[in-house]
């Protein structure tokens, strides 16, 4: 690819001088990612696609889901192992990449073992039959008469006759179809699965040699820096350039320019200081709509905007009310906060591009990137590199968008990492919410009707540097698709007789731009709802455990809350105080989309200083079958731990023109220090298809703090996080 130290070489690329500085204009062809159709990867038939035997009888799995710190390129393989009657030690994986690991779906939704599971099992079981296939004819036996240990097949009345799957395969391919014929084991035969087994990346990260996204180089690479203004506004008001002044800019003979797009502006440099250096001397005059309310005035806005109201579910007849409880709660937007900010690389030319990314989805970003830079999606390599943490659909594609466009006009590798500032004021945030809740039950405390007002916009479909460069129209998900009020948490969990669910739906142009942040909306729902439940039990006059066994909806839901409430000694919500400060604790349940979660909470509240802190947290979660209960756990405290953050310290705040939450310290969240004492508890069910691990327990934790603080206080909170300034006025 072209150097970049000559003018002259750029010409073709319509360079010119501007203020001093290296200008780059560039156009872009933009084909629709229909004209291609939906991006094609190794054929999901094949059994070559997921399972390679090599000759020192060991195997490397392809799967395609990606490692976002949830464990599933050590869960997945031990699934592969247990079929294929291998040891942990004879299965490796390779890195995700399209055209090389087969395309599984996206990695969200808890969905690597709960989709990927199966996919796998089935392979390893069709690969293994027709291994045992293979032997049979060598060894000259019936299949019947085989067995398998780590890989070694035998005769079982004569056990000197064996032959391995290294001598039956070596490094050959299988050639074959899946026949659908192929059984996988039961589940009474497992030496694998639901076993505790260790975390292939573990020791690389804790020894600090594991690669991330942000430290891979490439030959003859250039950084570079995006310029923006310091936070957004709406997702349908982009900021528009008025002027650019690059003076002095290319005072430093290793930067090289800057490329200008519309309103995406970027600097690039030969190293990453420079880039850096130079993105904070360029000066920009920037057209901003002030186009958003005032923070204070965020829920005051959501109600005098609603586009269009659905009922999304109405089950059931109504029933009769003794009693009544109602609450209402509204909550921020919350930020993904990455622990680094994102990056990417890209290396574009010559009808070709090459892309390292930490997308949750590679299949779909090579089709986005095939339209933005007009190529076909075959031509398009997307690698997975991992990130320093995601929590959802934070910048990562956007991030991939901005290097490759660099990329394919400087005709060079690029790299391109995000300030704080970036990461922070340009997120895809997690949703604001109103909710509303109203419920009854009989003489007998049985819930008899539900009723769930929600009141929030869906995500962001557009990213911002296509939609600066291109000038591509803001779009949202349809509501449907992006999480309306969540039929599983908002009364899933019980039994009632009539249930209405409804959606106040707002346009996405019109708020910060917004995507799935883990268990997206979740806690929003949960900490309305479940304070209902409370309330309505306080009523009735029963302990909230009690009244919600009398009142869950199937053995799934009694497993998590019976674990949660017994890990707990729980003998109800009242705990003495002798220190001065308020102690109480508090149940929930909730989950995202395919498991079941509980948790008890207890806090304790400083009346003097409005301080909340979680002293402990127990989570129970059923994931179905816990392939690896160690890491299931581990999950469990993840999530535990940031809804302690997002319950306590994380809000975004914005003016008119734009967010301002920029850094650590407007946008703080939980330290070692504020990190509860956590007790995970896996309600393991082997026999059963395995569900999410990732975000199932989330919403549940968020609604027992919330109820905890009420039993300490006596005093409810209707939004979060619990400040000391919310604190004190509710108590005062």
């Amino acid at each position: 690819m072209a150097s970049l130290s000559s003018p002259a070489e750029l010409s073709r690329r319509g360079l010119l001088k501007a203020g001093g500085a290296l200008l780059i204009g560039f156009s872009l062809a933009g084909k629709a990612v229909a004209q291609f159709g939906p991006p094609q990867g190794p054929d999901l038939q094949q059994i070559d696609s997921w399972i390679a035997v090599h000759a020192d009888n060991t195997a490397t799995i392809l799967i395609g889901f990606v490692e976002l710190g949830q464990g599933a390129t050590t869960s997945l393989p031990q699934v592969a192992a247990e079929e294929l009657d291998l040891g942990m030690d004879q299965v490796r994986t390779v890195a995700h990449e399209t055209e090389v690991t087969p395309s599984q779906g996206g990695t969200y939704s808890s969905s690597a073992i709960a989709n990927g599971r199966p996919q796998v099992q089935r392979a390893a079981a069709e690969a293994r039959a027709e291994l045992l296939r293979r032997a049979a004819a060598h060894l000259a036996a019936p299949i019947g008469a085989l067995t398998v240990e780590r890989g070694v097949v035998s005769v079982a009345d004569e056990p000197a006759r064996q032959v391995t799957y290294g001598e039956l395969v070596g490094d050959r391919k299988f050639a074959m179809a899946m026949t659908g014929e192929a059984v996988a084991k039961d589940p009474s035969q497992y030496r694998l699965v639901g076993q505790r087994a260790p975390r292939r990346d573990l020791e690389a990260k804790v020894m600090g040699t594991f690669e991330y996204v942000q430290q891979k180089r490439l030959p003859g690479m250039l950084h570079a820096r995006v310029i923006r203004p310091r936070g957004q506004g709406a997702f349908g008001s982009p900021p528009h350039i008025v002027s650019v002044e690059a003076n002095g800019v290319l005072d430093n003979p290793r930067v090289r320019g800057l490329v200008q797009e519309g309103d995406f502006l970027a600097v690039f440099a030969e190293r990453e200081w420079d880039a850096i250096a130079a993105a904070r001397q360029v000066q920009v005059e920037w057209d901003i709509p002030a186009s958003l309310p005032d923070s204070e005035d965020l829920y005051a806005a959501m109600r005098d905007k609603v586009v269009e109201t659905n009922v999304v579910l109405e089950e059931g007849e109504p029933g009769p009310a003794l009693l009544q409880a109602s609450f209402a709660a509204q909550t921020p937007y919350q930020a993904h906060a990455t622990m680094a900010p994102n990056c990417a690389l890209a290396d574009v030319g010559n009808g070709k591009a090459r892309v390292w990314a930490s997308s949750q989805d590679i299949y779909s970003l090579r089709g986005t990137l095939a339209g933005i830079l007009g190529l076909a999606p075959t031509d398009i390599t997307v690698t997975y590199a991992e990130g320093s943490g995601t929590y959802g659909h934070s910048l990562y594609d956007d991030v991939a968008i901005g290097a490759a466009l660099l990329s394919q006009k400087l005709g060079a590798p690029v790299r391109l990492q995000y300030s704080r500032e970036d990461e922070h004021g340009w997120d895809t945030f997690g949703p604001a919410h109103i909710g509303e809740v109203s419920l009854t039950c009989d003489e007998e405390g049985r819930l008899t009707n539900y009723a769930y007002d929600g009141w929030q916009h869906s995500w962001a479909f557009v990213e911002t540097n296509d939609q600066l460069a291109r000038g591509t129209p803001a779009r949202g998900w349809p509501m449907g698709a992006s999480r309306g009020v969540n039929p599983a948490v908002c009364g899933g969990m019980y039994k009632i007789a009539h249930r209405k669910l409804t959606d106040h739906v707002l346009a996405a142009e019109d708020w910060l731009r917004g995507a799935w942040l883990r268990s997206p909306l979740d806690l929003s729902f949960a900490f309305t709802s479940e304070q209902a439940v409370d309330i309505l039990a306080a009523s009735y006059g029963s302990d909230p455990v009690d009244f919600r066994r009398r009142n869950i909806r199937d053995e799934r839901w009694q497993g998590v809350l019976d674990a949660a409430a017994e890990a707990a000694n729980w003998d109800g919500p009242q705990l003495a105080s002798s220190d001065g400060k308020l102690h109480g604790r508090g149940v929930g349940l909730g989950t995202h989309l395919r498991g079941w979660g509980g948790a008890v909470a207890e806090v304790e509240v400083d009346p003097e200083t409005g301080k909340v802190r979680v002293s402990h947290l127990w989570g129970a979660l059923d994931a179905g079958c816990a392939v690896n209960p160690d890491i299931v756990e581990a999950q469990i405290t993840g999530q535990l731990v940031q809804t302690v953050s997002r319950m306590l310290y994380e809000e975004v705040h914005f003016t008119p023109e734009g967010v301002t939450t920029l850094d650590w310290n407007s946008y703080p969240v939980a330290r070692f220090s504020d990190c509860p004492e956590i007790t995970p508890v896996v309600v393991q069910r082997i026999d059963q298809p395995s569900s999410g691990a990732g975000e199932e327990v989330m919403a549940a934790a968020a609604a027992a703090i919330a109820n905890a603080f009420h039993a300490a206080t006596g005093k409810r909170m209707a939004t979060f996080p619990f400040t000391p300034e919310r604190v004190k006025a509710v108590l005062t």
